[in-house]
């Protein structure tokens, strides 16, 4: 980016790095000197370096695309003399002497990263169908014998040259540096393979890695997107109160703590606040996981993102909005993405070492023929083939094509079975690792329960009238729209209830519903509408319900009655945490619910650990400190509160038909249609995914093994090396298609 851009942008670079270092505790001060591209940070104590260096670089990308949060309170900012920022909380005068200042390299990004890689993984995928359309077609023309011999030549050339084009630009790019890696080997062999006509071998092997190349770069575009599109999903807004009580909308950057906030039913709270007026209920189940409408009164706190559902009120701010709950998830997923150590493929372990090896020993057996054994080295003659083509057809039953294909092929078929049978795996990296999972950390609602709450049972004062209740219940909440009503109209529905004419409807904000039948007022509410009427006293002897119920007043007349309603536990939940125990898999829940409710659930399905009131941070840390344990940790979840957990796990699992946005594409492995039992369907296909996998692996190397040995001993002909390797390459292709026919 030019200087003058960044000069031009220096108030959003100022507000931008102040959000930053407001919301890293570790950094007392920094200072950025953007046009140069060079910046230095001030801490103090230890510090998670890796951490920090994944948030400055998320920090910069988002300044650079206008996007980033900002904060203008709490920082001391200045321009220094060469133009350069300096940014400072407020601190004591000693403090500075005990800071540590580190410079840190400049993010390699810049505003067109993401259109870059956008295009990126286009024309790796367009490059990857040319290399098959010639390929395929050069093969036809080889087979029919109907063209001239340079038409399937010049096709598979062509097929070659757009499969190879990325790992052409790779070797470029390493072979200034010394690195030979797969990517040369795999230009080599084609080469080597055109050059003793096994054309459709070369151009199979290039669309292979230009077709993975291709789903790589996707896989990363769309994480990507997907976390920023949870950024964008933020509140924008907010409806900002002056002391002359007239209201005004601000963005939701330019909120200021102290300030207050009006937020109106059905909106969307934009920053963490304090209730200072109004009484209502928040929606809370995208950020705790808690699927219950949570009372919201003077004094009590309401979090970014979450809903406001009945009443208006006024909160006082509590946190900027870059400080925000919300916020605060969308830094958990990147820092956990950032920590997580990458899954590297078996081949590209060994890449280089067995490129230098098979080419040292080519080129060597080239010379020993040649010289030691007075072999012609390019004409072939009566006595036999010429060193080069001895040195090609040990240089083809050595490439590793079988080898290659031998975990992409099992892979595939893999994630072939598991789409059939509601299973998508997101890579193959967790079709591998779902076998070594030793426990299994499960979220409560959406997961173990299902998520909805529903009637669980109606109390009639006096007994026996339990259905007029449930009648009238129904009738009142026909048109409702909040989680308790749609449970009522859900029962209703169910029992076969008429509909009663309901007239004079009103709702009352933050209480419930009322309305006419016939002449008679009924209402429909919590139990503060009886505790502050007639029924003061009355209600006082009525204890409360158990903590996992929600419970709802109706009365009418002489008519009083309350509706008990819960979030259902999976009926398949109790049976699969059986099954795991006896795999030897320790279960743990971590909820966002309450102690009481959390413990009813885990009592009742038989699970081995409960962790209740865990905000997401708590829920990471419960990851993070299994892992320290030695533990390998899947983790199954489905909202937005579960997903920076979901990125901390050895594997992650989500919930489909429920799962949030950002759960889904954090994920790993998704279990469609809410079915948890497929979590344990998901886990032995891995065990199948990874025991093919190493046979696929010993076929292909016992075959390069003995087939190489035997060329170098003169023992085969080329007939007999090409048809070893192809065979190879077949048998791992076939004993992977096992993997589709294995029973659910």
């Amino acid at each position: 980016m030019a200087t003058e851009d960044h000069h031009g942008a220096g108030k959003d670079w100022a507000l931008g790095l102040a959000a930053f270092l407001q919301a890293n505790e570790s950094v007392e001060a920094m200072r950025v000197d953007s046009a140069n591209q060079r910046v230095e940070i001030a801490t103090m104590g230890p510090v998670d370096m890796d951490a920090l260096r994944a948030r400055l670089a998320e920090t910069i990308r988002l300044i650079e695309a206008g996007r980033a949060a900002e904060a203008s309170v709490g920082v001391a900012i200045e321009t220094t003399e060469d133009g350069a920022l300096r940014l400072q909380k407020p601190t004591c005068l000693t403090a500075p002497r005990l800071w540590s200042w580190r410079e840190m390299d400049w993010p390699e990004m810049d505003a067109d990263s993401d259109e870059e890689e956008h295009e990126d993984w286009r024309v790796l995928g367009v490059l990857a169908g040319i290399c098959a359309l010639l390929g395929v077609a050069g093969w036809g023309m080889d087979v029919a014998g109907a063209a001239p011999a340079w038409v399937p030549i010049a096709l598979y050339v062509g097929a070659m040259l757009a499969g190879g084009w990325d790992a052409i630009g790779d070797v470029k790019e390493g072979l200034p540096k010394g690195e030979l890696d797969i990517h040369f080997l795999m230009l080599a062999v084609a080469v080597g393979a055109a050059s003793i006509g096994a054309w459709a071998e070369g151009a199979l092997l290039l669309f292979l890695f230009s077709f993975s190349a291709a789903l790589e770069a996707f896989a990363l575009h769309r994480t990507r997107s997907e976390i920023d599109s949870l950024f964008d999903a933020a509140p924008k807004t907010a409806t900002v109160v002056d002391a002359s009580g007239n209201e005004r909308q601000v963005s939701v950057d330019l909120v200021e703590v102290g300030d207050l906030v009006r937020v109106k039913p059905g909106a969307l709270f934009p920053v963490d606040a304090e209730v200072i007026e109004g009484k209502s209920a928040a929606d809370e189940s995208n950020l705790t996981g808690e699927a219950n409408p949570v009372s919201k009164l003077p004094g009590d706190e309401v979090y970014s993102g979450t809903m406001n559902l009945w009443g208006a009120v006024d909160a006082r701010v509590l946190r900027p909005a870059g400080e925000s709950a919300l916020q605060k998830v969308i830094r958990l997923i990147r820092d956990a993405q950032h920590l997580k150590a990458p899954s590297q493929r078996f081949t590209d372990k060994f890449g280089t070492s067995y490129t230098i090896g098979i080419l040292s020993l080519t080129a060597g057996m080239f010379f020993v023929w040649w010289l030691g054994f007075d072999i012609r080295p390019f004409t072939n003659s009566e006595e036999g083939f010429s060193a080069f083509y001895r040195a090609m057809t040990l240089l083809v039953v050595a490439s590793p094509c079988a080898l290659v294909l031998s975990i992409p092929s099992a892979i595939l078929a893999a994630i072939a079975w598991g789409a059939r049978h509601g299973i998508l795996f997101r890579g193959g990296a967790a079709i591998e690792k779902l076998a070594e999972v030793d426990l299994v950390a499960l979220d409560k609602t959406g997961t173990l329960t299902t998520g909805e709450m529903e009637v669980d049972s109606i109390e009639s004062f006096p007994p026996g009238r339990e259905q007029e209740a449930a009648e009238l219940a129904y009738s009142l909440e026909s048109h409702g729209s909040h989680p308790i009503g749609r449970a009522i109209q859900k029962y209703g529905k169910s029992q076969g209830y008429t509909l009663r004419e309901i007239d004079d409807f009103q709702a009352m904000s933050g209480q419930g519903v009322q309305g006419r039948d016939g002449e008679t007022l009924c209402v429909l509410g919590r139990r503060e509408l009886l505790e502050g009427g007639p029924l003061a006293e009355w209600i006082k002897d009525v204890p409360e319900p158990s903590t996992e119920f929600t419970e709802n007043w109706i009365f009418k007349d002489d008519l009083i009655a309350r509706i008990l309603l819960k979030d259902q536990i999976r009926t398949e939940s109790k049976p699969i945490l059986e099954k795991l125990r006896a795999m030897g898999i320790r279960t743990v829940m971590l909820t966002g619910d309450r102690r009481g409710a959390a413990e009813s659930v885990g009592n009742a399905i038989g699970i081995d650990e409960v962790r209740a009131g865990l905000k997401p941070e708590d829920k990471v840390s419960a990851i993070q400190e299994y892992s320290k344990s030695g533990y390998k940790v899947a983790m199954v979840g489905d909202g937005v509160n579960d997903a920076p957990s979901l990125a901390a796990a050895y594997v992650s699992v989500a919930m489909g038909a429920r799962g949030s946005d950002a759960a889904l594409e954090q994920s790993e492995v998704v279990l469609m249609h809410d079915r948890i039992d497929n979590f344990l369907a998901a886990t032995a296909l891995s065990n199948r995914a990874r025991t093919i996998i190493r046979q696929n692996l010993a076929i292909a190397l016992g075959t390069v093994v003995l087939m190489a040995g035997a060329a170098i001993l003169g023992w085969i002909p080329l007939s007999i090396g090409v048809f070893a390797h192809e065979g190879s390459t077949v048998v791992v292709c076939l004993n992977s298609l096992r993997l589709l026919f294995a029973k659910s």
